[in-house]
């Protein structure tokens, strides 16, 4: 159990992937609005990092609410998404981006509290609820909900099927309640975005527990 802490604690002081995309997420409209853009890149066939590097390049050009994402003209999400090297999906992503802002607006009213409220923490209808929005399916909704568990602390612990391929690969427990037993509660969060890299093989399994074992 003391090696596993250690590598969970290792895990620990990686950025989350909100996080790498330059957003400061909190229980807010903004940054809620923000993931969902996020998970909509990441949802598709493409790196990770590309993905983020798209965000970034949306929220440098000022599309941070879904109010703000369908004010921009359809090229001017195309031109965002290209300055991030997300080209193979661009036109087809800017088309989502833009209605997924209509249906933000439309539905939620721009805040995602209230999708929150309507699934009362339910995790399946709030899956259900992630899904309607366009290119976002269940891989998508499982992005979502692992990340937004830092600031929707009634979802924790929460480890889609990444995570816990992560997990089996450092010798990490699969069972979520044990694996939540490594961290405290509140940095669940961090520890599964962290075991999602190792499951895409962003992060070498063996280099971590080397770099544990070495002290």
């Amino acid at each position: 159990m003391g090696d596993q802490r250690a590598v969970a604690r290792a895990l620990l002081t990686r950025r989350t992937y909100a996080e790498e995309a330059g957003i400061s997420l909190a229980d807010r409209p903004a940054p809620l609005y923000q993931l969902l853009v996020l998970v909509t890149l990441l949802s598709t066939r493409i790196r990770a990092q590309v993905a983020v590097a798209a965000a970034r390049e949306l929220f440098a050009a000022g599309y941070r609410t879904p109010a703000a994402m369908e004010a921009a003209s359809w090229q001017q999400r195309v031109d965002a998404l290209g300055r991030g090297h997300y080209r193979r999906y661009d036109e087809r992503t800017a088309t989502m981006l833009g209605t997924g802002a209509r249906l933000c607006l439309d539905r939620w009213h721009g805040d995602l509290r209230r999708l929150r409220r309507q699934a009362d923490g339910d995790q399946d209808q709030l899956r259900r609820l992630l899904v309607e929005f366009p290119g976002i399916g269940p891989t998508g909704a499982d992005i979502f909900l692992r990340e937004v568990q830092t600031v929707w602390p009634q979802l924790r612990p929460y480890a889609d099927r990444r995570a816990v391929a992560g997990a089996k690969r450092l010798g990490l427990p699969a069972a979520t309640d044990r694996l939540a037993g490594l961290v405290d509660e509140g940095e669940f969060g961090r520890l599964a975005s962290a075991l999602v890299r190792v499951a895409l093989g962003e992060e070498s399994a063996g280099q971590i527990t080397r770099s544990v074992a070495a002290g």
